[in-house]
C-alpha cells in the first residue's frame, strides 16, 4: 500500500465522499417508502458487504475470544449507529438532503466536545476555531 492509502486523512476523505453519496442516494431511495424500511434495507446491504469483506480478509474471530470491554462498547456503538441512521433517514424523508446532511455533520462538533470531555483529547485553538466554523456553517445551512 502507498503511504497515501495508509494515512488516516485518506480514509477520512473517502468516508466523506461515501457519506455524501449516501445522502443523495438515500434521499432518492427513501422518497417512495417508509424511512424505517429504507434504513433496514441499507443496514442489510451493509451487513452483507461487511460479512463478505471480513470473510475474504480472514478476520473472523469467535466472539468469545474478543475482549468483553470492546464488545460492550461496540454493541453500544451499534445502538447509537442504528438510532443515528433511523433519525437521519427520517430527516431525509422530511427535508432537503442539502440541509439534512450538513446538520447531521454537527456530529463533528459533538465528537470534538465529547473527545475532549470523555477521552482526554486535546485540540489547539485553531482546531476549535474550525469546530466553531463547522457549527456556524451547519446553522447557516438550516436557514431558508
Amino acid at each position: 500500500m502507498s503511504a497515501f492509502s495508509t494515512a488516516w486523512q485518506f480514509w477520512a476523505l473517502m468516508a466523506a465522499v461515501f457519506a455524501a453519496a449516501t445522502a443523495i442516494l438515500a434521499k432518492v431511495g427513501v422518497s417512495d417508502i417508509p424511512s424505517d424500511l429504507a434504513t433496514l434495507i441499507r443496514t442489510l446491504v451493509v451487513v452483507v458487504l461487511l460479512s463478505g469483506i471480513v470473510a475474504v480478509t480472514k478476520q473472523w474471530r469467535p466472539l468469545t475470544s474478543l475482549p468483553g470491554r470492546s464488545l460492550v462498547f461496540l454493541i453500544l456503538s451499534g445502538f447509537a449507529t442504528g438510532a443515528s441512521w433511523l433519525c437521519y433517514f427520517r430527516a431525509l424523508k422530511l427535508g432537503d438532503a442539502a440541509r439534512v446532511a450538513p446538520l447531521d455533520k454537527l456530529s463533528v462538533v459533538l465528537v470534538a466536545v465529547f473527545g475532549t470531555l470523555f477521552l482526554g483529547e486535546r485540540l489547539a485553538p485553531a482546531n476549535w476555531l474550525g469546530v466553531a466554523l463547522i457549527a456556524l456553517g451547519a446553522w447557516f445551512v438550516t436557514w431558508r
